[in-house]
């Protein structure tokens, strides 16, 4: 009964000792989630933390997604090839410069196997669309390949394309040759190489031939498989739904304190429930909200500039511009830095800057992690010219001016968001991996 008068009325709150009526979302359940096979996430969990997928075979996806940091990497823009290290201590070399920095921050990768989340990346490049072949969006038009099991899985081919992030810089290796040359699908492209390369390792062939049975009757293995036991491993291994909230939505406990104040404020006069809503704490949309652009920006090799359009550069539309999708605030507390380009080091900070939006960014402070990177472009070209600092102010509009106290009651609400089970993994990292590289441990 009590249930289903949280449900349908809602949960009273205890807010600074008076009762405060507050909605909140349902509670999340089994049905909310793809179904997953033991074999098939073993294999991902594998071949998620194994370099072999690397152009350069030195970087795996764990190297910027990794438990120990909430499966981001700790760092505001990340370094991908050229780089040594795990987190905040991963650093450059003489040897093996990078051409720059990663231009987005690692995006955290809890309840992505949720089936409402089919849109992925900053600015929702990666879409599901039942109207395509193979029921996907993404910038390879046409070209793209079907056999993915979901926006999960397709996501998994853009590292590994990357020469900034896994695929190595243009003349370093077969994989970045290959997509310098513009050959990704087919024989001889990028995702083929990669798939030959695990194809040739015998506990991988075992392995496949055991989870899918195409593989066992001759198929190749093809890199839709790699990225499917990939995302089946995401999808279970970061499920998060065992935090003291998810105990409120089910009914099993109530927050009281300023945790209770944090949620009051929450889902009401701060309005962050305007784009965090549902269950998972995301509207799914794109909203410009004034967030600081440092780092290289979204621009090709070809262009001059340090800024990034986000979600204009899928759309085309003006008024996109500037917009970025609103992330999941699961274990937000751990998922730092903060913000599409890591432009906060500080949660309160953020959370500040962001209800201010334009206010925000007219005083913002630089309190960053970025490792030294020589020879690069600067980082601070956007935020050091007022014209672009300007144009993000007008996408940005006026926003909320939080108090001291209603910051400090918002964080102790987004702490009952951290859920232990799924910030420790539920299968861990893995000693050794098929091919014999180094594991990031």
């Amino acid at each position: 009964m009590r249930r289903m008068v949280m449900a349908l009325v809602g949960l009273t709150l205890l807010a600074g000792g008076a009762a405060a009526e507050t909605r909140l979302p349902r509670a999340v359940n089994d049905a909310d989630y793809v179904e997953t096979g033991a074999e098939e996430v073993a294999l991902g969990q594998l071949l998620f933390y194994d370099p072999l997928l690397s152009g350069n075979r030195n970087i795996a996806c764990a190297t910027c997604h990794h438990p120990r940091f909430a499966t981001s990497d700790g760092l505001s823009l990340g370094i991908g090839e050229g780089g040594i290290g795990l987190g905040p201590e991963r650093h450059v070399t003489a040897e093996d410069t990078p051409e720059q920095r990663i231009p987005r921050n690692a995006t955290a990768l809890f309840n992505l196997g949720a089936h409402e989340f089919t849109t992925l990346f900053h600015d929702g490049r990666i879409e599901a669309d039942p109207s395509r072949p193979g029921g996907l969006r993404t910038p390879m038009a046409e070209d793209m390949e079907q056999g993915f099991s979901g926006v999960l899985s397709a996501q998994t081919m853009f590292p590994v394309l990357s020469p900034d992030e896994m695929a190595g810089h243009y003349s370093e290796s077969d994989v970045s040759k290959a997509v310098r040359s513009g050959r990704i699908t087919g024989d001889g492209g990028a995702w083929d190489i990669i798939s030959r390369r695990v194809a040739a390792v015998p506990d991988y062939a075992a392995r496949f031939e055991a989870v899918y049975p195409h593989v066992a009757q001759g198929r190749p293995i093809h890199f839709t498989d790699i990225s499917n036991a990939i995302a089946a491993f995401v999808a279970f291994e970061w499920r998060s739904d065992d935090s003291p909230f998810d105990a409120a939505l089910r009914g099993e406990t109530t927050l009281a304190g300023a945790a209770a104040e944090g949620a009051a404020l929450f889902y009401g006069q701060a309005g962050c429930v305007e784009c965090h809503s549902g269950p998972f704490l995301t509207d799914h949309d794109f909203h410009a909200m004034g967030a600081p652009q440092l780092g290289p920006g979204k621009a090709e090799r070809f262009e001059h500039h340090a800024r990034d359009d986000g979600r204009m550069r899928v759309t085309g539309r003006a008024e996109d511009r500037f917009a970025f999708r609103t992330p999941s605030l699961r274990n937000v507390l751990q998922t730092g830095p903060w913000g599409h380009a890591g432009g906060h080091d500080d949660l309160a900070d953020f959370v500040a800057d962001h209800a201010a939006r334009a206010e925000g960014l007219g005083g913002y402070a630089r309190h960053v992690v970025l490792p030294e990177l020589p020879e690069t472009k600067p980082d601070w070209t956007v935020m050091d010219d007022p014209n672009e600092v300007q144009a993000l102010v007008a996408a940005a509009g006026p926003g909320t001016s939080l108090t001291a106290g209603e910051i400090e009651a918002l964080m102790a609400f987004l702490e009952t968001l951290s859920d232990p089970v799924a910030l420790s993994g539920r299968l861990g990292v893995p000693h050794t991996v098929p091919s014999g590289l180094p594991v990031d441990r």
